[in-house]
């Protein structure tokens, strides 16, 4: 009872710290402990203390033990939980190719039947220079002996300048080559076959007025009429022009700047034409104020000019067939007051849209066709006295939306608003790409960003010239393209040339960072 009492009120005052005792006491308690009142032996017994506060932390340490374990065993079953799903959902899709697939073989349909004539294997990726960023200068072999440095203006679009690309003597020889053959006018007022397409449509005003009515509101906004007499007519109309227009018709009878469809019945389908005929068009007024000529850089051609394509060659890095199969070098003459302004080298790819140098392999009647300039290159032939800078109005902004309300297609008016100018330097290149690529190595969609104009040459005369390379960004079409092109028969069978796709060249990577 006496060490009954003694567990009790030790448990129930656990604060009370054990009296010390001495060395006498514990030898008599010992002895004590060791014969209980009937003499028989007990065991010995524990500081209720001790024992209590043991029991404590045990109890504890156990308690954190089986937490930990749970949560580690609930981790296990989860992961091999979740391998058992991917591994599950791996046999659904095998068991689904085999039901697909022939029995006797493993390979799916698409890879065992052999590609029809119309199908073309893609064998080719095409080359992309990486821009780094707006500043970095790489360099580039272009010529044996000597490095040239290409320095990148902006990355939407992706867009390069080379410093020194042509030689003096190079410019002055492409010069007296264009003149040699003649220059004709860059842009007639109204397009040849035109006016027979619509005699053959014969649409009635209110289809016309529809086709005109962009946003389809029932008004002709003076935007709407301006972007139709720019891509049709090849007229550079302001809203001013526009409007002393409507007076001179009397088209605009309540004067709010808009045409209804009730106004526009009273005017003839080619009023606007025939009152710009009667008054006169300025140059100044043509949306490309300039004259023009073609040089061929295939066999035979002056040395030069294929000079000039080899090292096309080798600064874009593209296979030698599709440069040989592009355009031929464009040379461009701006006299003092010519412009271009702003445009796309390149158009949108539709499924209704045919590249124009590949419409013969199209395959089908397209009713669009449109410029697939893959690359453009420019040179500069002088360096011009005033003016004359190659605007990129939209370049590297943060959406193509991103503009005031300032027509940045202007480039008489608005040159210096845009955000990007390079100035014309003899014997200098630039270069960019018209179009994205489509993430597997071919042509993507058009680059919005890479909209240019030539600003007006305010002192002087201004010469470049154009290097388009050609690829159609429907891959079948290009190889359908290209095979037709291989099948003519050359003059001389040592000259041939593999132009399939697979050109089996592998241009070497001839690019520095510097």
């Amino acid at each position: 009872m006496h060490l009954l009492s003694l567990w009790t009120l030790a448990a129930e005052d656990p604060t009370t710290p054990p009296a010390k005792m001495t060395d006498n006491q514990e030898t008599q308690d010992a002895a004590a402990e060791d014969t209980s009142p009937s003499g028989s032996a007990t065991l010995p017994l524990r500081q209720p203390c001790e024992r209590l506060s043991c029991h404590k932390s045990s109890v504890c340490s156990r308690s954190y033990f089986v937490v930990v374990m749970v949560f580690f065993h609930v981790y296990i079953i989860n992961v091999i939980a979740l391998l058992f799903y991917v591994h599950y959902n791996s046999g659904q899709e095998d068991a689904s190719r085999s039901r697909d697939a022939p029995s006797s073989g493993h390979q799916r349909p698409e890879s065992r039947r052999p590609p029809s004539k119309d199908e073309f294997q893609r064998d080719i990726s095409l080359p992309r220079i990486e821009g780094i960023r707006v500043g970095h200068v790489q360099k580039v072999s272009l010529v044996s002996g000597r490095l040239h440095e290409m320095r990148t203006l902006s990355l939407k679009p992706l867009l390069f300048e080379i410093p020194g690309f042509l030689s003096e003597d190079e410019c002055r020889v492409v010069m007296q080559l264009a003149q040699l053959k003649g220059l004709m006018e860059s842009q007639l007022m109204v397009q040849d076959g035109q006016e027979e397409l619509a005699r053959e449509l014969n649409l009635s005003p209110e289809e016309i007025f529809n086709l005109l009515d962009i946003n389809q509101d029932g008004q002709l906004q003076l935007h709407e009429i301006l972007t139709h007499s720019r891509v049709r007519d090849g007229i550079w109309l302001t809203p001013e022009n526009l409007q002393e227009i409507y007076a001179g018709l009397k088209a605009d009878k309540d004067g709010n700047g808009l045409l209804s469809l009730e106004e526009f019945r009273l005017l003839s389908n080619d009023a606007f034409q025939r009152f710009l005929l009667q008054r006169g068009v300025k140059r100044s007024q043509l949306v490309r104020n300039s004259r023009h000529t073609w040089l061929y850089q295939g066999k035979g051609a002056h040395q030069v000019l294929q000079d000039i394509k080899e090292r096309v060659i080798r600064l874009t890095r593209l296979p030698p067939t599709l440069v040989d199969l592009s355009e031929p070098l464009q040379v461009v003459r701006y006299e003092e007051g010519g412009h271009y302004h702003a445009h796309h080298d390149s158009g949108p790819v539709y499924p209704e849209t045919a590249c124009t140098h590949t419409r013969l392999a199209a395959n089908a009647s397209t009713p669009f066709e449109t410029s697939c300039r893959y690359i453009t290159v420019l040179f500069y032939l002088n360096s011009v006295d005033g003016g004359g800078e190659t605007a990129f109005p939209v370049a590297d902004n943060r959406t193509y939306d991103e503009v005031n309300d300032v027509d940045l297609l202007d480039t008489r008016r608005n040159c210096d608003k845009s955000n990007l100018r390079v100035k014309p330097t003899k014997g200098t290149a630039v270069f960019w790409y018209n179009y994205l690529s489509d993430g597997r190595g071919w042509v993507g969609e058009q680059d919005e960003y890479a909209l240019h104009g030539g600003c007006m040459v305010t002192h002087g005369t201004k010469w470049v010239a154009n290097k388009w390379i050609n690829i159609d960004p429907d891959y079948q079409r290009q190889a359908r393209y290209q095979q037709l092109v291989s099948q003519q028969p050359e003059e001389e069978e040592d000259d041939d040339e593999d132009l399939t796709m697979n050109t089996g060249i592998q241009s070497p990577s001839i690019h520095q960072d510097l």
